[in-house]
């Protein structure tokens, strides 16, 4: 099991004296941190060693990318800062493409490296890194800590930063001989000074009425729903600005889960592998409302191409992203949540019948999501376990995907009505991201359900940490959607590359056999008529669970964006039209 301190002594609260180690734990305990993932080595054994005073959870993953991952999910399942934990070299630079991912999705993290004494920095030192310098482009900042009295008020500024405005990970490298000093520790006196709000976050008055006025006249409106909607706890204001004005909500990938699948709104996913109907109706609208999201390439297709009849409104609380992709027509730079209660008193009660029933056409009957248009032919298809999963789950579960194809489909065969429900790699695409994750949402999350759909190859990348999963006991389901292939890759290979299947054909373990190893059951899964029993079997036992639905090897998902492409210009399902 983790590692728990023994002691219950609470967060100090009175100046002590005591080694930096000891300031580290004492720090984030006053922070109320409660759970640290991480790996030991010699650059950070003075913090290991302090660690069972503190009241803080250890849990030891199985490489350090992992740790990052665990961390990720862990807030983006709760909200709250994620905390990781690694030696320093090769210990530090395994976090990176965790720290690169937390980043890319703005998900606030706080990363602490150790790192050589201070004394030998710079000589190359044995498993001395920059780990500064390397993460400087993929971090919202960082600190290079040499002296033990530096160490409280960089790890509080740390999550101060990790949390203010656009969130994001945040990495404090500290030397091993500031570990071991001593200096006096006072939590109060390190406390930052309040954070200052980006001077051109605030909203003018001008704007707010061109905003308005837009939305009057607009015929043929959406909302562009995205991650920064449950950032900034935006729900209600969302879902208020929808019923009042009557616009459909398109949700990017990060969105999913911030406007309920279930509400006669929502119009589903956009961009290369969102909805026909989603996408039709983005480029015949006449203005966008782009909600606490980036216009990314992967949602907007060709930029000059990009709803060319559309006004654009665009709130977002980082300055830098707005006009970065798409020009837009007003700009509304704040908190998402703060700007929409500005803007609600002034939006009037509206109705687009037309446009409605204009989308609903468009829809037609591409509504390929329904199980009546999966019939049990004999075969299994993702689509079938997916479906079935959020079924049976009744789509409250927590569910965190890896990046591939079955990532697309958890996002048209389960549906999400909360948000937080859906874990996954967005601006990184981070193959092996979802095994470590989902134990980070577990671990923050403890009396949620929490699924794991992962492909055999991202798996495969992080399967070490099923040793984690057994070490501490924690109760996942993992749902390995098997198809021998790197899937996505292989489906462009099929499209684009004459089907030159290079290097995507994935000779596998038997992955339940695997899970045996580390004492968690499982079971493989080769026809439609065992899923809900395996799901059910799965959901029953105690422990984890491991099911590998072996599926049909080359299917593909639908639609699909080719790149350089307009957004309406979709590679359709063999046989639709629509």
């Amino acid at each position: 099991m983790g590692t728990k301190a023994q002691s219950n002594s609470e967060h100090l609260t009175t100046p002590t004296r005591l080694t930096g180690a000891e300031i580290v734990w004492a720090t984030l305990a006053g922070e109320g941190v409660t759970d640290v993932f991480g790996y030991p080595g010699g650059a950070v054994l003075p913090l290991y060693d302090a660690m069972r005073k503190f009241p803080v959870k250890h849990t030891l993953v199985r490489h350090e990318q992992g740790a990052a991952h665990m961390a990720d999910g862990y807030a983006r399942a709760s909200g709250k800062v994620g905390v990781c934990l690694a030696t320093s070299g090769p210990g530090a630079t395994n976090l990176v493409t965790g720290i690169a991912t937390a980043m890319l999705d703005s998900t606030p993290m706080v990363c602490i490296t150790g790192n050589v004494s201070s004394k030998v920095l710079g000589t190359d030192a044995f498993q001395e890194v920059d780990i500064t310098g390397i993460t400087l482009p993929v971090t919202k900042h960082n600190f290079l800590i040499t002296k033990t009295e530096e160490i409280a008020p960089a790890i509080r500024s740390a999550f101060q930063i990790a949390k203010a405005g656009r969130p994001g990970p945040v990495l404090v490298d500290i030397t091993k001989d500031a570990q071991q000093a001593t200096a006096i520790f006072d939590f109060e006196a390190a406390k930052p000074a309040p954070h200052r709000a980006h001077p051109m976050l605030s909203v003018e008055e001008s704007s707010l009425a061109q905003a308005v006025e837009l939305i009057r006249t607009a015929e043929r409106p959406v909302i562009l729903a995205g991650h920064g909607v449950s950032e900034s706890g935006a729900m209600e204001q969302l879902r208020t600005l929808a019923e009042r004005a009557e616009i459909p909500v398109a949700l990017t990938l990060l969105g999913l889960g911030s406007f309920p699948a279930s509400h006669a709104l929502n119009l589903g996913m956009m961009g290369m592998h969102g909805e026909s109907w989603v996408n039709q109706a983005i480029q015949e609208s006449d203005l966008l409302i782009a909600c606490g999201m980036r216009f990314d390439d992967r949602v907007t297709g060709t930029i000059p191409t990009f709803a060319p009849k559309a006004k654009k409104i665009h709130i977002e609380i980082d300055p830098a992203e707005v006009g970065k992709n798409v020009k837009v027509d007003v700009a509304l730079v704040g908190d998402l949540r703060t700007v929409l209660e500005e803007l609600l008193p002034r939006i009037a009660s509206a109705s687009h019948p037309a446009w409605i029933k204009t989308i609903a056409s468009n829809k037609g009957d591409s509504a390929v999501r329904d199980i009546k248009n999966l019939p049990d032919s004999g075969h299994l298809y993702a689509a079938h376990v997916i479906h079935d999963i959020w079924r049976i789950t009744e789509g409250k579960a927590i569910v965190v995907t890896d990046v591939g194809q079955h990532q697309m489909w958890e996002t048209q065969y389960y549906h999400h009505d909360q948000p937080r429900t859906l874990v996954t790699s967005g601006g990184l695409g981070t193959m092996g991201f979802a095994l470590p994750a989902a134990i980070g949402a577990k671990t923050a999350c403890p009396d949620k359900e929490v699924w794991v759909i992962v492909g055999d190859g991202g798996f495969q990348m992080t399967s070490s940490e099923l040793a984690t999963l057994a070490q501490e006991g924690i109760k996942i389901n993992i749902a390995i959607i098997n198809n021998g292939y790197l899937g996505m890759v292989r489906q462009w290979q099929e499209f684009f590359y004459e089907r030159n299947y290079a290097a995507t054909p994935l000779r596998s373990p038997d992955f339940v056999k695997l899970a045996d190893a580390h004492g968690i059951a499982g079971r493989a899964v080769r026809t439609r008529a065992e899923v809900e029993s395996a799901v059910n079997e799965a959901r029953a036992t105690e422990g984890a669970y491991l099911l590998n639905f072996m599926v049909e090897k080359e299917e593909s998902v639908y639609p699909m964006i080719p790149v350089g492409k307009a957004l309406h210009e979709m590679i359709r399902r063999p046989g639709r039209k629509k």
